[in-house]
C-alpha cells in the first residue's frame, strides 16, 4: 500500500525526489540539471531584492514593498535546501510507514491506513490549490497594472542596461520565480503535514491493535513496540525537519507583520486583494503546521484514556502491566518542538498572531512620529 503519494509527486516536481524508475546514472544527472533550473529562477530573484535592500532602501515604505516578498523567497530556499539535504531521510520515513510495526496487517487496520491516506491526498490537493490561487492572483493583477505601465512587478536592484528587451526578461523572470517559490513552499509544507498524520493514524491502528489483543487474550509485546516506535519515528521527524519549523515560524511572523503595515498604509486597489489574499495564506499556512502538530499532541495524551475505556479487567497480569507502560508513556505528549522554543500547536499560532501585531502597533507609532 503506497502512502504520501501527491506530497511525492509535487516533491519530483520541484526536483527534490528523482522519479523511483530513474535509477540510472544518465537520468539521474538528467534529473540534477532539472533541479538546477528549478532553484535559478529563485536565487535570482532572491538575490537583487536582498540586494534592493541593502543598496537602495532608504525609508520604511520601500523595505516593507521588498521585505514581503523577498521573506517569502528565503522560507522557500531553505525549505528547499532542507528537502534536498534530507532526501535520504524522507526516503527511510516513507519506506518506515511501510515495513513493520507501522504496516497495517488486518482489513480494519488497512482502512484506517487507507481513510488517512485520502485525507493526506485531499488536503493537500486543496493547499495545493489555495497556494496557487493567490500566487495565481498576485501574478494576474501584476500583468493588469505594472505591466501595462512598464513597471516591475516587484522592486529589485537592476544591475545591467535597462532596455525594453531585458525589461521582459526581468518581469517575467519576477512571475516565474515567485511561482517556483509557491510550489516550493507547497511542496515541503503538505510533506511535513502529511508525516504528522500519519503518525495520528499510526497511533489510531495501536488502539485498534490493543482492542483485539484484549479481546482475544493476546500478547501485548507488539502493542509496546508498536508504541516505543511511534515516539522514536516523531522525534525523528522533529529532528530532520527542526530547521524548516523555526524558518516557518519566524518568517511567518515577520510576513504577517509587514502585511499588516503595508494594508494599513495602502488604500482599496486593485493590489489590495492580493495582498490580502497574501496575508491569509501565510496565516494558514502556518496554521495547518499548528493544527497537525496539536492534534498529534491531543491523541497521544488521548491513548491513556482510550486504553483505560477499554476491557482491561478480563486481562491477565502480564497485559495490564504491559497496558499501564503503554499508559505511563503516553503521560508524555508527542510534540513537535521549533528549537524546543516554540511547540506547533494552536497556543503557539495564537502568540504568533499576537506578537505579529504587536510588532505592527511598533511600526505604525514608529511611522506616525
Amino acid at each position: 500500500m503506497q502512502v504520501m503519494q501527491f506530497p511525492l509527486k509535487i516533491l519530483t516536481v520541484v526536483g527534490c525526489r528523482p522519479p523511483i524508475s530513474w535509477s540510472s546514472l544518465y537520468k539521474r544527472m538528467v534529473y540534477n540539471v532539472y533541479t538546477i533550473l528549478i532553484f535559478l529562477p529563485l536565487f535570482s530573484f532572491m538575490l537583487p531584492q536582498f540586494m534592493d535592500i541593502i543598496l537602495n532602501v532608504d525609508n520604511a515604505d520601500d523595505f516593507m514593498d521588498t521585505f514581503y516578498v523577498l521573506v517569502a523567497l528565503l522560507i522557500a530556499c531553505c525549505k528547499m535546501f532542507s528537502l534536498l539535504l534530507n532526501r535520504k531521510n524522507i526516503e527511510m520515513l516513507i519506506e518506515a510507514l511501510l515495513e513493520k510495526p507501522f504496516r497495517p496487517l488486518e482489513p480494519d487496520e488497512i482502512e484506517i491506513r487507507e481513510k488517512y491516506n485520502n485525507i493526506v491526498w485531499t488536503n493537500s490537493v486543496y493547499y495545493t490549490i489555495m497556494v496557487q490561487m493567490t500566487c495565481g492572483c498576485m501574478n494576474l493583477t501584476s500583468l493588469l497594472t505594472d505591466f501595462r505601465r512598464g513597471n516591475l512587478a516587484y522592486r529589485e536592484w537592476i544591475p545591467y542596461e535597462w532596455s525594453d528587451t531585458m525589461y521582459y526578461l526581468t518581469y517575467f523572470r519576477q512571475l516565474i520565480g515567485l511561482t517556483v517559490a509557491s510550489i516550493v513552499n507547497v511542496a515541503c509544507d503538505i510533506l511535513i503535514c502529511g508525516f504528522l498524520k500519519h503518525i495520528y493514524c499510526q497511533i489510531e491502528i495501536l488502539e485498534c491493535r490493543l482492542k483485539k489483543s484484549l479481546r482475544d487474550q493476546g500478547d501485548l509485546g507488539e502493542c509496546v513496540r508498536l508504541h516505543d516506535h511511534i515516539y522514536k519515528y516523531a522525534r525523528s521527524m522533529n529532528e530532520k525537519f527542526r530547521f524548516t519549523i523555526v524558518v516557518q515560524f519566524t518568517a511567518s511572523m515577520l510576513v504577517v507583520c509587514s502585511n499588516l503595515y503595508r494594508l494599513a498604509q495602502s488604500s482599496l486597489s486593485a493590489k489590495y486583494i492580493p495582498l490580502m489574499s497574501y496575508t491569509i495564506c501565510m496565516c494558514i499556512q502556518i496554521l495547518i503546521y499548528c493544527w497537525h502538530g496539536n492534534e498529534v499532541k491531543l491523541k497521544s495524551i488521548q491513548l491513556s484514556d482510550e486504553i483505560f475505556g477499554m476491557d482491561w479487567v478480563t486481562a491477565n497480569k502480564k497485559a495490564r502491566k504491559d497496558l499501564i507502560l503503554i499508559m505511563n508513556r503516553s503521560l508524555i505528549p508527542i510534540e513537535f518542538s521549533s528549537a524546543h522554543i516554540v511547540t506547533m500547536n494552536l497556543d503557539s499560532f495564537v502568540k504568533l498572531l499576537k506578537m505579529s501585531y504587536s510588532i505592527y502597533n511598533i511600526l505604525k507609532q514608529t511611522r506616525e512620529e
